[in-house]
């Protein structure tokens, strides 16, 4: 038995947890690999966890890699891989035109200090080595010109090629870490977030996370099927991000549970806020339009703990989740704050996204 009081719980070690399955299936432990068992163990995809349960104990490489490429259309492991090598090839061609600048203008000092030995020969006549000083250092100066400018262009365009690539990994980032079913942030973006919460000392008394989970999901699934239970998890991301502020972080982290951290409000606001969530969707009709089928009543239990009563990240997702499992146990349909003195059986584990 763990209380709220004691030490602060261990969290699981997921990344060699996830390490150990792959080694124990022979896996290889490369990025795409690892992507896959990630996905799997947090179970935001059932059937990516499903499918891969089914491939066994000696799954080859080709195996996993179509499994790899049935779900993740955009893999973001291959696509920061040939981002890496796009910009590589840049920074190589930029390293080029340096090297070419650097012996250019090496050739032009060393013409500008032998014309100098000549001027200030007295041996030369006057008119003709000025003559002839004016001319080469003209051709030179325009050359070393030209080929400045040069240089610049070409500065220039692989500027904007490794732009592109930027954008494209920006976007590709962005594809990476949100949930295609909810359109929320994923599992693997809250880890970040939540990891940032603990950067620095100010907001932690006005900074919250707020865990929510659909009561009673399961039954939803097996009574209606999934389509219907996604139509559901999509309906209620869309009622939760519709109840609070566009700067508060919405997650989907696993099969029917959300999360939120709101900054900038004290408990009391921070528990309207969960309130608002909570009474809205047990309002909200769940039902086919075209059936007429009764989904619902719909309904969350949500768990909330402030910043300030962490150390860190994951304990701060353990005493949220032991407020969430503290609402459920109250007959769910309800909000409660985590306090000093309550307790749980088990630890829910977390771990920053490793890649």
């Amino acid at each position: 038995m763990t209380t709220a009081a004691a030490p602060r719980a261990q969290v699981p070690d997921v990344a060699g947890q996830i390490t150990f399955a792959m080694r124990s299936m022979g896996v290889a432990p490369i990025p795409r690999n690892y992507e896959l068992f990630y996905e799997a163990y947090i179970g935001s995809n059932p059937a990516l966890t499903r499918d891969l349960s089914a491939l066994g104990s000696q799954a080859s490489q080709e195996e996993l890699d179509k499994l790899g490429a049935q779900y993740f259309t955009h893999s973001p492991a291959r696509v920061f891989d040939d981002a890496h090598g796009r910009i590589a090839a840049e920074l190589e061609t930029l390293l080029r035109v340096l090297r070419q600048e650097q012996t250019s203008l090496e050739s032009y000092n060393k013409l500008l200090g032998e014309t100098y030995k000549r001027i200030s020969s007295k041996s030369n006549s006057s008119v003709d080595l000025l003559e002839s000083a004016i001319h080469l250092l003209t051709e030179a100066t325009g050359n070393t010109m030209a080929h400045g400018e040069k240089t610049v262009e070409n500065f220039v365009q692989r500027s904007n090629e490794m732009a592109e690539v930027r954008k494209e990994l920006d976007e590709y980032k962005r594809i990476a870490n949100t949930d295609s079913l909810t359109r929320l942030s994923n599992r693997r973006a809250f880890d970040d977030r939540l990891a940032a919460v603990f950067n620095g000392q100010a907001m932690r008394p006005v900074t919250a996370l707020v865990l929510a989970d659909i009561d009673n999901f399961k039954k939803i699934n097996d009574s209606y099927g999934h389509p219907v239970g996604d139509k559901i998890l999509a309906t209620v991301a869309s009622v939760i991000r519709s109840n609070v502020r566009r700067d508060v972080f919405v997650a989907r982290t696993g099969g029917e549970e959300f999360a939120l951290i709101i900054e900038g409000n004290t408990a009391d606001e921070v528990m309207g806020t969960a309130e608002r969530i909570r009474r809205t969707l047990e309002s909200t009709p769940f039902t086919n339009s075209r059936t007429r089928i009764n989904y619902g009543p719909v309904t969350v239990s949500v768990g909330v703990c402030m910043a300030s009563s962490a150390e860190d990240a994951g304990e701060l997702y353990h005493k949220a989740d032991v407020a969430l499992y503290g609402a459920k146990n109250s007959g769910r349909n309800c909000t409660i704050l985590f306090e000093d003195g309550m307790q749980k059986d088990f630890t829910k584990s977390w771990l920053i996204y490793k890649g």
